[in-house]
């Protein structure tokens, strides 16, 4: 079990990580993968029952997550990738010609820790549903997880599958919404506004909690309360406040960070402000 202080170091090399991987491909999205670096390694490094070096596709006996706004996919990969999935080295492919760490994940270049091509948005709250009624079919324990945007619970199909969830008393799966507030075109409230997120996954029959995504001791506690009602019959989803551009003064705040990569001068900046003493890939 890692200390919140260790959690919180790993935290700032996947933000440098993944700084470098879309400053060196000129491409890439910056602002929502440093909002959700948290909680992937909390996931990844504290929670999740997972075995990196035994990826099977099935996940059966294993924990499963599905990122479903696939364009965050350089804090992932670089979470899979020390987690023990497959070398960091390979980190520096990212968004390179027959590279396997694709823009948005896919399933065709055979990346360990990726069971689904992600990023057309809307769709991994589906998936993610199947995936753990699957497991109720096959009588194993193990727990789902899943994460959506903000901006991308805009989709249709995200409320398709929060009554399918309820209908079907998914009650092995956690879900959570990264809500930074922003989206590829400007705040959520000026494109879609979204207004009482919360009561609405209520109005769904989900199990909510609200948390902080920003700070590891409280997603842990978090995760552990949505754990102590798993089988109760009611999916679960955990709403995370989140920074877009989280530990970057500059990045902080605004949309325009969405998919925008920093030139020279700007990754310098933004490293400088993430615990230098960190090596990098």
């Amino acid at each position: 079990m890692a200390t919140v202080k260790e959690l919180e170091t790993i935290a700032k090399q996947i933000s440098r990580d993944l700084l470098r991987m879309i400053h060196a491909r000129q491409s890439g999205h910056p602002g929502g993968s440093l909002g959700i670096t948290d909680l992937l390694v909390t996931l990844y490094f504290e929670i999740m029952e997972h075995n990196p070096k035994d990826f099977k596709i099935d996940g059966e006996n294993q924990d499963l997550f599905f990122l479903s706004n696939g364009h965050c996919s350089a804090a992932w990969y670089s979470v899979l990738a020390r987690s023990g999935y497959f070398s960091i080295s390979e980190l520096a492919t990212f968004r390179g010609l027959n590279s396997r760490l694709q823009g948005h994940p896919t399933t065709a270049e055979h990346l360990p820790g990726i069971r689904i091509a992600s990023g057309s948005l809307g769709q991994g709250l589906s998936v993610a549903c199947g995936a753990a009624l699957a497991k109720k079919l096959n009588h194993d324990d193990k727990l789902v997880y899943c994460l959506c945007g903000d901006g991308e619970i805009e989709e249709g199909q995200i409320w398709e599958a929060a009554l399918f969830a309820q209908a079907r008393k998914i009650d092995n799966l956690i879900a959570f919404i990264d809500a930074n507030g922003q989206q590829i075109d400007g705040t959520t409230e000026q494109v879609l506004n979204l207004v009482k997120l919360k009561e609405k996954w209520e109005a769904f029959n989900w199990d909510v909690i609200e948390c902080n995504g920003n700070n590891i001791e409280e997603l842990i506690r978090a995760i552990n309360v949505a754990k102590l009602k798993i089988g109760l019959g009611r999916p679960i989803m955990i709403i995370m406040k989140t920074e877009m551009g989280m530990g970057v003064d500059f990045m902080m705040g605004t949309h325009k960070w969405h998919g925008t990569p920093p030139n020279d001068e700007q990754l310098k900046n933004a490293l400088s402000q993430i615990d230098e003493t960190l090596g990098d890939y």
